[in-house]
Protein backbone atom coordinates (compact mmCIF):
# COMPACT_ATOMS: atom_id res chain seq x y z
CA UNK A 1 0.00 0.00 0.00
CA UNK A 2 1.87 3.04 -1.03
CA UNK A 3 1.79 6.84 1.18
CA UNK A 4 -1.38 8.42 -0.38
CA UNK A 5 -3.26 5.05 -0.22
CA UNK A 6 -2.31 4.85 3.42
CA UNK A 7 -3.04 8.45 4.72
CA UNK A 8 -5.93 8.18 3.15
CA UNK A 9 -7.02 4.87 5.01
CA UNK A 10 -6.35 6.17 8.13
CA UNK A 11 -8.32 9.33 7.36
CA UNK A 12 -11.49 7.89 6.58
CA UNK A 13 -10.92 5.45 9.64
CA UNK A 14 -10.79 8.66 11.72
CA UNK A 15 -14.29 9.89 10.52
CA UNK A 16 -15.88 6.11 10.63
CA UNK A 17 -14.59 5.37 14.22
CA UNK A 18 -17.13 8.21 15.85
CA UNK A 19 -19.10 5.27 16.42
CA UNK A 20 -18.32 1.67 17.56
CA UNK A 21 -17.81 -1.03 15.11
CA UNK A 22 -21.39 -2.97 16.62
CA UNK A 23 -22.98 0.55 15.78
CA UNK A 24 -21.93 0.95 12.63
CA UNK A 25 -23.14 -2.12 11.59
CA UNK A 26 -26.77 -1.24 12.77
CA UNK A 27 -26.24 2.05 11.36
CA UNK A 28 -25.91 0.73 7.88
CA UNK A 29 -28.36 -2.09 8.17
CA UNK A 30 -30.64 0.45 8.77
CA UNK A 31 -29.93 2.81 6.21
CA UNK A 32 -30.09 -0.18 3.86
CA UNK A 33 -33.44 -1.45 4.90
CA UNK A 34 -34.53 2.11 4.44
CA UNK A 35 -33.40 2.57 0.78
CA UNK A 36 -34.97 -1.07 0.48
CA UNK A 37 -38.67 0.36 1.57
CA UNK A 38 -38.00 2.87 -0.79
CA UNK A 39 -37.37 1.13 -3.54
CA UNK A 40 -40.81 -1.30 -2.68
CA UNK A 41 -42.81 1.76 -3.02
CA UNK A 42 -41.58 2.91 -6.36
CA UNK A 43 -42.14 -0.95 -7.30
CA UNK A 44 -38.62 -1.62 -8.08
CA UNK A 45 -38.58 -4.70 -5.36
CA UNK A 46 -40.66 -7.69 -5.31
CA UNK A 47 -41.68 -7.42 -1.71
CA UNK A 48 -43.96 -4.46 -0.42
CA UNK A 49 -42.85 -2.29 2.31
CA UNK A 50 -45.89 -3.22 4.63
CA UNK A 51 -44.19 -6.84 4.03
CA UNK A 52 -40.68 -5.59 5.10
CA UNK A 53 -41.78 -4.16 7.89
CA UNK A 54 -44.01 -6.72 8.95
CA UNK A 55 -41.01 -9.09 8.20
CA UNK A 56 -38.55 -6.96 10.43
CA UNK A 57 -40.86 -6.90 13.31
CA UNK A 58 -41.54 -10.61 13.18
CA UNK A 59 -37.79 -11.28 13.35
CA UNK A 60 -37.14 -8.70 16.02
CA UNK A 61 -39.51 -9.67 18.15
CA UNK A 62 -38.12 -13.70 18.46
CA UNK A 63 -34.56 -12.81 18.77
CA UNK A 64 -35.84 -10.20 21.29
CA UNK A 65 -37.69 -12.88 23.34
CA UNK A 66 -34.79 -14.98 23.34
CA UNK A 67 -32.56 -12.55 24.07
CA UNK A 68 -34.46 -11.37 27.24
CA UNK A 69 -35.47 -14.81 28.35
CA UNK A 70 -30.78 -15.85 27.98
CA UNK A 71 -29.58 -12.47 29.30
CA UNK A 72 -31.87 -13.29 32.02
CA UNK A 73 -31.00 -16.55 33.33
CA UNK A 74 -27.26 -15.74 32.62
CA UNK A 75 -27.85 -12.22 34.65
CA UNK A 76 -25.54 -10.25 31.42
CA UNK A 77 -27.39 -7.06 30.30
CA UNK A 78 -29.19 -7.81 26.95
CA UNK A 79 -26.57 -6.20 23.91
CA UNK A 80 -29.78 -4.70 21.81
CA UNK A 81 -26.97 -3.91 18.88
CA UNK A 82 -26.45 -7.53 18.74
CA UNK A 83 -30.14 -8.17 18.54
CA UNK A 84 -30.80 -5.71 16.22
CA UNK A 85 -27.50 -7.02 13.54
CA UNK A 86 -29.47 -10.16 13.93
CA UNK A 87 -32.67 -9.21 13.23
CA UNK A 88 -31.56 -6.84 9.92
CA UNK A 89 -29.38 -9.51 8.47
CA UNK A 90 -32.28 -11.77 8.77
CA UNK A 91 -34.92 -9.81 7.04
CA UNK A 92 -32.21 -9.27 3.58
CA UNK A 93 -32.13 -13.40 4.10
CA UNK A 94 -35.54 -14.81 4.91
CA UNK A 95 -38.35 -13.84 2.36
CA UNK A 96 -40.24 -10.74 3.18
CA UNK A 97 -44.19 -12.26 3.51
CA UNK A 98 -47.41 -10.31 4.93
CA UNK A 99 -48.89 -14.24 5.88
CA UNK A 100 -49.68 -15.02 9.46
CA UNK A 101 -47.97 -18.27 9.26
CA UNK A 102 -44.89 -17.00 7.33
CA UNK A 103 -44.84 -14.23 10.07
CA UNK A 104 -45.00 -16.51 13.00
CA UNK A 105 -41.98 -18.44 11.29
CA UNK A 106 -40.26 -15.84 10.88
CA UNK A 107 -40.53 -15.07 14.58
CA UNK A 108 -39.04 -18.67 14.67
CA UNK A 109 -36.12 -17.81 12.67
CA UNK A 110 -35.20 -14.73 14.65
CA UNK A 111 -35.62 -16.60 18.01
CA UNK A 112 -33.62 -19.79 16.49
CA UNK A 113 -31.09 -16.94 15.30
CA UNK A 114 -30.38 -15.15 19.56
CA UNK A 115 -30.80 -19.07 20.32
CA UNK A 116 -27.71 -20.25 18.70
CA UNK A 117 -25.63 -16.83 20.27
CA UNK A 118 -26.23 -19.16 23.31
CA UNK A 119 -26.17 -22.55 22.28
CA UNK A 120 -23.33 -23.01 20.15
CA UNK A 121 -20.83 -20.23 21.82
CA UNK A 122 -17.45 -21.47 23.16
CA UNK A 123 -15.43 -19.16 25.42
CA UNK A 124 -17.77 -16.53 24.88
CA UNK A 125 -17.34 -16.24 20.65
CA UNK A 126 -19.85 -17.17 18.26
CA UNK A 127 -19.13 -21.05 16.71
CA UNK A 128 -21.67 -20.13 14.22
CA UNK A 129 -22.88 -16.48 12.53
CA UNK A 130 -26.55 -16.76 14.15
CA UNK A 131 -28.20 -15.30 11.19
CA UNK A 132 -26.34 -17.59 8.70
CA UNK A 133 -27.76 -20.45 11.63
CA UNK A 134 -31.44 -19.71 11.52
CA UNK A 135 -30.85 -19.25 7.83
CA UNK A 136 -29.79 -23.03 7.27
CA UNK A 137 -32.08 -24.64 9.76
CA UNK A 138 -35.62 -23.16 8.01
CA UNK A 139 -34.11 -23.91 4.58
CA UNK A 140 -32.98 -27.47 5.36
CA UNK A 141 -36.26 -28.04 7.38
CA UNK A 142 -38.00 -26.53 4.39
CA UNK A 143 -40.87 -24.32 6.52
CA UNK A 144 -39.54 -20.58 5.54
CA UNK A 145 -36.19 -20.98 3.23
CA UNK A 146 -34.07 -18.35 2.78
CA UNK A 147 -34.53 -15.80 -0.23
CA UNK A 148 -31.11 -13.43 0.09
CA UNK A 149 -33.19 -10.95 -2.14
CA UNK A 150 -30.62 -8.20 -1.20
CA UNK A 151 -29.15 -9.66 -3.93
CA UNK A 152 -30.83 -7.70 -6.19
CA UNK A 153 -29.27 -5.01 -8.63
CA UNK A 154 -31.48 -2.22 -7.35
CA UNK A 155 -29.49 -2.66 -4.26
CA UNK A 156 -26.07 -3.77 -5.16
CA UNK A 157 -24.22 -0.38 -5.55
CA UNK A 158 -25.87 0.97 -1.37
CA UNK A 159 -24.59 -2.45 -0.48
CA UNK A 160 -20.76 -2.11 -1.72
CA UNK A 161 -20.90 1.79 -0.26
CA UNK A 162 -22.45 0.86 3.07
CA UNK A 163 -20.26 -2.45 3.48
CA UNK A 164 -16.94 -0.84 2.44
CA UNK A 165 -17.73 1.56 5.45
CA UNK A 166 -17.67 -1.16 7.95
CA UNK A 167 -15.49 -3.34 6.31
CA UNK A 168 -13.13 -0.13 6.87
CA UNK A 169 -13.98 0.15 10.23
CA UNK A 170 -13.33 -3.09 11.11
CA UNK A 171 -10.49 -3.34 8.91
CA UNK A 172 -11.49 -6.60 6.59
CA UNK A 173 -11.28 -4.96 3.42
CA UNK A 174 -9.03 -7.34 2.61
CA UNK A 175 -10.91 -10.30 3.85
CA UNK A 176 -13.99 -9.25 1.69
CA UNK A 177 -12.18 -8.63 -1.36
CA UNK A 178 -10.54 -12.01 -1.15
CA UNK A 179 -14.11 -13.37 -0.99
CA UNK A 180 -15.85 -11.31 -3.38
CA UNK A 181 -13.20 -11.74 -5.92
CA UNK A 182 -12.65 -15.53 -5.30
CA UNK A 183 -16.30 -16.64 -4.58
CA UNK A 184 -17.04 -14.08 -8.15
CA UNK A 185 -14.23 -16.59 -10.07
CA UNK A 186 -15.63 -19.63 -9.12
CA UNK A 187 -18.89 -18.74 -9.85
CA UNK A 188 -18.08 -17.50 -13.31
CA UNK A 189 -15.90 -21.00 -13.80
CA UNK A 190 -19.08 -22.95 -13.02
CA UNK A 191 -21.70 -21.31 -15.30
CA UNK A 192 -19.30 -20.93 -17.74
CA UNK A 193 -18.96 -24.88 -17.30
CA UNK A 194 -22.98 -25.64 -17.18
CA UNK A 195 -23.71 -23.32 -20.11
CA UNK A 196 -20.86 -25.22 -22.28
CA UNK A 197 -22.29 -28.56 -21.31
CA UNK A 198 -25.73 -27.25 -22.48
CA UNK A 199 -24.60 -26.20 -25.33
CA UNK A 200 -25.07 -22.86 -25.02
CA UNK A 201 -22.45 -19.50 -25.32
CA UNK A 202 -22.10 -16.81 -22.99
CA UNK A 203 -19.84 -13.76 -22.31
CA UNK A 204 -17.90 -14.02 -19.26
CA UNK A 205 -18.55 -10.81 -18.51
CA UNK A 206 -21.83 -11.18 -18.68
CA UNK A 207 -22.19 -14.07 -15.98
CA UNK A 208 -19.72 -11.45 -13.95
CA UNK A 209 -22.58 -8.77 -13.86
CA UNK A 210 -25.15 -11.66 -12.74
CA UNK A 211 -23.12 -12.75 -10.13
CA UNK A 212 -22.41 -9.77 -8.61
CA UNK A 213 -25.15 -7.64 -8.79
CA UNK A 214 -28.14 -10.69 -8.58
CA UNK A 215 -26.59 -13.02 -5.97
CA UNK A 216 -25.54 -12.82 -2.34
CA UNK A 217 -22.03 -12.71 -2.72
CA UNK A 218 -21.19 -8.65 -2.25
CA UNK A 219 -24.19 -8.86 1.06
CA UNK A 220 -22.61 -12.18 2.25
CA UNK A 221 -19.44 -10.53 2.51
CA UNK A 222 -19.42 -7.08 3.87
CA UNK A 223 -22.01 -7.57 6.47
CA UNK A 224 -21.65 -11.31 7.57
CA UNK A 225 -18.46 -12.76 6.56
CA UNK A 226 -16.75 -9.88 8.73
CA UNK A 227 -18.34 -10.68 12.23
CA UNK A 228 -16.00 -10.37 14.77
CA UNK A 229 -16.95 -13.21 17.06
CA UNK A 230 -16.98 -15.92 14.11
CA UNK A 231 -13.43 -14.98 12.78
CA UNK A 232 -10.01 -16.28 13.44
CA UNK A 233 -7.28 -13.25 15.42
CA UNK A 234 -4.84 -13.50 12.36
CA UNK A 235 -5.28 -12.16 8.72
CA UNK A 236 -3.79 -14.98 7.60
CA UNK A 237 -6.44 -17.54 9.13
CA UNK A 238 -9.10 -14.86 8.10
CA UNK A 239 -8.11 -15.26 4.57
CA UNK A 240 -7.94 -19.23 4.76
CA UNK A 241 -11.58 -18.81 6.12
CA UNK A 242 -12.87 -16.26 3.15
CA UNK A 243 -11.38 -19.01 0.61
CA UNK A 244 -13.09 -21.74 1.91
CA UNK A 245 -16.42 -19.70 1.88
CA UNK A 246 -16.05 -18.36 -1.29
CA UNK A 247 -15.10 -21.97 -2.73
CA UNK A 248 -18.26 -23.06 -1.42
CA UNK A 249 -20.24 -20.16 -2.26
CA UNK A 250 -19.33 -20.14 -5.94
CA UNK A 251 -20.06 -23.73 -6.49
CA UNK A 252 -23.56 -24.24 -5.08
CA UNK A 253 -23.50 -27.48 -7.08
CA UNK A 254 -21.75 -29.20 -4.13
CA UNK A 255 -23.48 -31.03 -1.01
CA UNK A 256 -22.81 -32.84 2.06
CA UNK A 257 -24.71 -35.37 2.91
CA UNK A 258 -27.69 -34.87 0.58
CA UNK A 259 -27.85 -30.91 1.62
CA UNK A 260 -27.02 -28.72 -1.20
CA UNK A 261 -25.11 -25.85 -0.01
CA UNK A 262 -26.49 -22.43 -0.34
CA UNK A 263 -24.50 -19.18 0.70
CA UNK A 264 -25.61 -19.52 4.40
CA UNK A 265 -24.36 -23.22 4.52
CA UNK A 266 -21.30 -21.87 2.86
CA UNK A 267 -20.18 -19.28 5.89
CA UNK A 268 -21.45 -22.31 8.43
CA UNK A 269 -18.09 -24.07 6.83
CA UNK A 270 -16.37 -21.18 6.84
CA UNK A 271 -17.45 -20.77 10.88
CA UNK A 272 -16.30 -24.49 11.89
CA UNK A 273 -12.75 -23.96 10.02
CA UNK A 274 -12.39 -20.44 11.88
CA UNK A 275 -13.91 -22.14 15.10
CA UNK A 276 -11.09 -24.83 14.56
CA UNK A 277 -8.28 -22.12 14.17
CA UNK A 278 -9.79 -20.27 17.58
CA UNK A 279 -9.16 -23.00 19.33
CA UNK A 280 -5.75 -24.26 18.70
CA UNK A 281 -4.79 -20.05 20.01
CA UNK A 282 -6.50 -20.58 23.20
CA UNK A 283 -7.52 -17.30 23.27
CA UNK A 284 -8.67 -15.11 26.33
CA UNK A 285 -11.85 -15.30 27.62
CA UNK A 286 -13.00 -15.03 31.65
CA UNK A 287 -11.14 -11.85 33.33
CA UNK A 288 -11.09 -11.11 37.00
CA UNK A 289 -10.17 -7.47 37.84
CA UNK A 290 -7.11 -7.19 40.25
CA UNK A 291 -5.84 -3.77 40.36
CA UNK A 292 -6.31 -0.48 39.01
CA UNK A 293 -4.23 2.51 38.92
CA UNK A 294 -3.64 5.81 36.92
CA UNK A 295 -0.44 6.15 35.38
CA UNK A 296 -0.28 9.83 34.21
CA UNK A 297 -3.41 12.19 34.93
CA UNK A 298 -4.63 10.56 31.60
CA UNK A 299 -3.87 7.19 31.72
CA UNK A 300 -5.21 4.11 33.39
CA UNK A 301 -3.65 0.82 33.55
CA UNK A 302 -6.46 -2.11 34.51
CA UNK A 303 -4.45 -5.86 35.36
CA UNK A 304 -6.64 -8.71 35.18
CA UNK A 305 -5.71 -12.37 36.15
CA UNK A 306 -7.03 -14.61 33.46
CA UNK A 307 -7.32 -18.58 32.22
CA UNK A 308 -3.68 -20.21 32.59
CA UNK A 309 -4.29 -21.66 29.05
CA UNK A 310 -4.86 -18.34 27.45
CA UNK A 311 -2.27 -17.26 24.71
CA UNK A 312 -1.77 -13.80 22.51
CA UNK A 313 0.60 -12.30 20.43
CA UNK A 314 2.82 -9.08 21.40
CA UNK A 315 1.01 -6.69 20.23
CA UNK A 316 -2.63 -7.57 19.96
CA UNK A 317 -5.96 -6.51 20.84
CA UNK A 318 -8.52 -8.16 23.02
CA UNK A 319 -12.58 -7.23 22.69
CA UNK A 320 -13.75 -6.58 26.56
CA UNK A 321 -17.75 -6.44 27.27
CA UNK A 322 -18.51 -4.52 30.43
CA UNK A 323 -22.18 -4.70 31.02
CA UNK A 324 -23.32 -1.47 32.82
CA UNK A 325 -27.06 0.23 32.62
CA UNK A 326 -27.56 2.69 30.74
CA UNK A 327 -25.26 2.18 27.36
CA UNK A 328 -24.77 5.02 25.45
CA UNK A 329 -24.43 5.11 21.76
CA UNK A 330 -20.93 3.40 22.09
CA UNK A 331 -22.01 0.19 23.74
CA UNK A 332 -20.64 -2.48 26.00
CA UNK A 333 -17.68 -3.71 24.39
CA UNK A 334 -14.13 -2.18 23.15
CA UNK A 335 -11.11 -3.10 22.02
CA UNK A 336 -7.42 -2.91 23.41
CA UNK A 337 -3.98 -3.50 22.79
CA UNK A 338 -2.66 -5.35 25.59
CA UNK A 339 -0.06 -4.00 27.47
CA UNK A 340 1.42 -6.91 29.28
CA UNK A 341 3.67 -9.74 27.50
CA UNK A 342 2.70 -13.03 27.11
CA UNK A 343 5.44 -14.81 29.18
CA UNK A 344 3.48 -12.53 32.25
CA UNK A 345 0.20 -14.82 32.24
CA UNK A 346 -2.28 -15.26 34.11
CA UNK A 347 -1.57 -11.56 34.49
CA UNK A 348 -2.79 -9.57 31.77
CA UNK A 349 -3.17 -5.90 31.80
CA UNK A 350 -4.72 -2.76 29.27
CA UNK A 351 -4.43 0.89 29.29
CA UNK A 352 -6.69 3.36 28.22
CA UNK A 353 -7.32 7.19 28.11
CA UNK A 354 -9.06 9.03 30.68
CA UNK A 355 -10.14 12.69 31.53
CA UNK A 356 -10.77 13.97 34.83
CA UNK A 357 -12.28 16.93 33.45
CA UNK A 358 -14.95 14.72 31.05
CA UNK A 359 -17.61 12.16 32.08
CA UNK A 360 -16.30 9.70 29.15
CA UNK A 361 -18.23 7.50 27.99
CA UNK A 362 -20.68 5.33 29.41
CA UNK A 363 -18.11 2.36 29.50
CA UNK A 364 -15.28 3.91 30.27
CA UNK A 365 -17.10 5.06 33.49
CA UNK A 366 -18.43 1.68 34.01
CA UNK A 367 -15.04 -0.21 34.22
CA UNK A 368 -13.54 2.82 36.12
CA UNK A 369 -15.77 2.37 38.59
CA UNK A 370 -15.50 -1.39 38.53
CA UNK A 371 -14.17 -3.00 41.92
CA UNK A 372 -11.69 -5.36 42.61
CA UNK A 373 -12.91 -8.97 42.08
CA UNK A 374 -14.74 -8.33 39.30
CA UNK A 375 -15.54 -10.65 36.57
CA UNK A 376 -14.87 -10.03 32.59
CA UNK A 377 -15.05 -11.35 29.53
CA UNK A 378 -13.24 -11.27 26.62
CA UNK A 379 -14.52 -11.91 23.02
CA UNK A 380 -11.28 -12.43 21.91
CA UNK A 381 -8.15 -11.24 20.70
CA UNK A 382 -7.18 -10.60 17.47
CA UNK A 383 -4.41 -8.32 14.90
CA UNK A 384 -1.17 -8.28 13.20
CA UNK A 385 0.13 -5.54 14.46
CA UNK A 386 3.48 -7.80 15.18
CA UNK A 387 7.13 -7.17 15.09
CA UNK A 388 9.06 -8.21 11.79
CA UNK A 389 10.86 -11.17 12.66
CA UNK A 390 14.43 -9.60 12.08
CA UNK A 391 15.91 -5.70 11.39
CA UNK A 392 15.76 -2.71 12.95
CA UNK A 393 12.62 -1.25 14.36
CA UNK A 394 11.05 2.44 14.41
CA UNK A 395 8.53 2.39 16.89
CA UNK A 396 6.36 5.31 16.94
CA UNK A 397 3.47 5.85 19.45
CA UNK A 398 1.13 8.87 20.03
CA UNK A 399 -0.62 9.34 23.72
CA UNK A 400 -2.31 5.80 24.26
CA UNK A 401 -1.08 3.95 21.29
CA UNK A 402 2.49 2.93 23.26
CA UNK A 403 0.94 0.03 24.70
CA UNK A 404 0.82 -2.37 22.20
CA UNK A 405 4.84 -1.59 21.70
CA UNK A 406 5.34 -1.86 25.64
CA UNK A 407 3.77 -5.90 25.17
CA UNK A 408 6.53 -5.95 22.81
CA UNK A 409 9.72 -4.89 24.16
CA UNK A 410 8.65 -6.57 27.40
CA UNK A 411 8.16 -9.96 25.65
CA UNK A 412 11.50 -9.49 24.02
CA UNK A 413 12.89 -8.36 26.94
CA UNK A 414 11.72 -11.93 28.84
CA UNK A 415 13.16 -13.93 25.91
CA UNK A 416 16.59 -12.18 25.79
CA UNK A 417 16.23 -10.96 22.73
CA UNK A 418 18.05 -7.75 21.81
CA UNK A 419 16.56 -5.57 18.69
CA UNK A 420 17.46 -2.28 17.08
CA UNK A 421 14.71 -0.02 18.31
CA UNK A 422 14.40 3.71 17.94
CA UNK A 423 10.75 4.72 19.92
CA UNK A 424 9.17 8.12 18.62
CA UNK A 425 7.32 9.07 21.38
CA UNK A 426 4.54 11.70 20.97
CA UNK A 427 2.42 12.90 24.26
CA UNK A 428 0.35 15.75 24.87
CA UNK A 429 2.57 16.65 27.96
CA UNK A 430 5.29 15.36 29.49
CA UNK A 431 3.36 14.43 32.90
CA UNK A 432 1.12 11.97 30.27
CA UNK A 433 4.44 9.92 29.37
CA UNK A 434 3.64 6.60 30.62
CA UNK A 435 5.60 3.37 30.29
CA UNK A 436 8.59 4.88 28.64
CA UNK A 437 11.15 3.19 31.53
CA UNK A 438 10.09 0.05 29.46
CA UNK A 439 12.10 0.96 26.61
CA UNK A 440 15.26 2.05 29.03
CA UNK A 441 17.30 -0.11 26.61
CA UNK A 442 16.50 1.09 23.69
CA UNK A 443 16.85 5.06 21.81
CA UNK A 444 13.71 7.04 22.74
CA UNK A 445 13.15 10.26 20.97
CA UNK A 446 10.33 12.27 22.85
CA UNK A 447 8.08 15.32 21.46
CA UNK A 448 6.46 16.85 23.72
CA UNK A 449 6.06 20.55 24.25
CA UNK A 450 7.01 20.73 27.52
CA UNK A 451 10.64 19.79 28.63
CA UNK A 452 10.11 16.09 30.32
CA UNK A 453 13.27 16.25 32.44
CA UNK A 454 15.01 14.53 34.01
CA UNK A 455 15.77 12.38 31.51
CA UNK A 456 17.58 8.99 31.18
CA UNK A 457 18.25 7.51 27.59
CA UNK A 458 15.65 9.35 26.52
CA UNK A 459 16.31 12.54 24.16
CA UNK A 460 13.47 15.37 23.97
CA UNK A 461 13.38 16.80 20.31
CA UNK A 462 13.00 20.62 21.89
CA UNK A 463 8.88 20.85 21.63
CA UNK A 464 8.54 20.24 18.00
CA UNK A 465 5.33 19.18 16.51
CA UNK A 466 5.74 15.67 14.80
CA UNK A 467 5.58 15.72 10.89
CA UNK A 468 6.79 13.91 8.38
CA UNK A 469 9.83 16.18 7.49
CA UNK A 470 10.73 15.99 11.84
CA UNK A 471 10.34 12.40 11.74
CA UNK A 472 12.98 11.76 8.67
CA UNK A 473 15.29 14.38 10.35
CA UNK A 474 14.90 13.02 14.10
CA UNK A 475 15.16 9.65 12.85
CA UNK A 476 18.11 9.82 9.85
CA UNK A 477 18.21 6.17 9.03
CA UNK A 478 14.45 5.54 8.55
CA UNK A 479 14.94 3.87 5.42
CA UNK A 480 16.97 0.97 6.76
CA UNK A 481 13.86 0.16 9.78
CA UNK A 482 10.74 -1.50 9.65
CA UNK A 483 8.68 1.26 10.73
CA UNK A 484 5.50 0.23 13.02
CA UNK A 485 3.13 3.26 14.23
CA UNK A 486 0.60 3.32 16.55
CA UNK A 487 -1.76 6.61 17.30
CA UNK A 488 -4.54 8.45 15.88
CA UNK A 489 -5.39 8.08 12.39
CA UNK A 490 -4.88 12.03 11.69
CA UNK A 491 -0.86 11.64 13.01
CA UNK A 492 -0.56 8.24 10.81
CA UNK A 493 -1.98 9.90 7.87
CA UNK A 494 0.87 12.73 8.32
CA UNK A 495 3.43 10.65 8.44
CA UNK A 496 3.31 8.81 5.37
CA UNK A 497 5.73 11.27 3.12
CA UNK A 498 8.33 9.95 5.67
CA UNK A 499 7.03 6.39 6.19
CA UNK A 500 6.77 5.58 3.05
CA UNK A 501 10.91 5.90 2.93
CA UNK A 502 11.13 3.09 5.38
CA UNK A 503 12.01 -0.73 5.09
CA UNK A 504 7.99 -1.25 5.90
CA UNK A 505 4.97 0.35 7.51
CA UNK A 506 2.34 -1.30 9.99
CA UNK A 507 -0.10 1.02 11.36
CA UNK A 508 -2.79 0.67 14.04
CA UNK A 509 -5.29 3.38 14.44
CA UNK A 510 -6.36 3.92 17.61
CA UNK A 511 -9.36 6.67 17.12
CA UNK A 512 -10.58 7.04 20.52
CA UNK A 513 -13.84 6.30 22.77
Amino acid sequence: MNAALRAMRTRVLRLLAVTSMYMQVVLALSLLFVIAVVLSLTGSLAFSAAELFASLAAIAVGALAVDLITHRLTRTAVRWESTLITALILVFVMRPTLEPAGLAWLAVTGAVAAASKVVLAWRGRHIFNPAAVAAAIMTIIGVSPAAWWVGTPGLAAVVVVLGIAVAWRTEKIRVVLTFIVLATAVSIGTSLIAYAQAGLTVAWTDVAVQVLLSSPILFLGFFMLTEPLTLPSRLWQQLLVAAVVAVFVGYPALSIGGISLGADRALLIGNIVAFALAVRSRNLCRLTLTDARDLTPRVREVTFTTDASASFVPGQYLELTVAHPHTDVRGNRREFSIVSAPSELPRLRIAYRVSPAERGSSFKRALGAAPVGTKLRSTGVWGDFTLPARGPLLLVAAGIGITPFVSQVRELSARGMNRDIVLVYVASAAAELAYHADFADHRVIIVTPDDPSPLANETWAGGERLTAASLARLVPDLSSRHALVSGPPALIADLQPALAQAASVKTDAFAGY
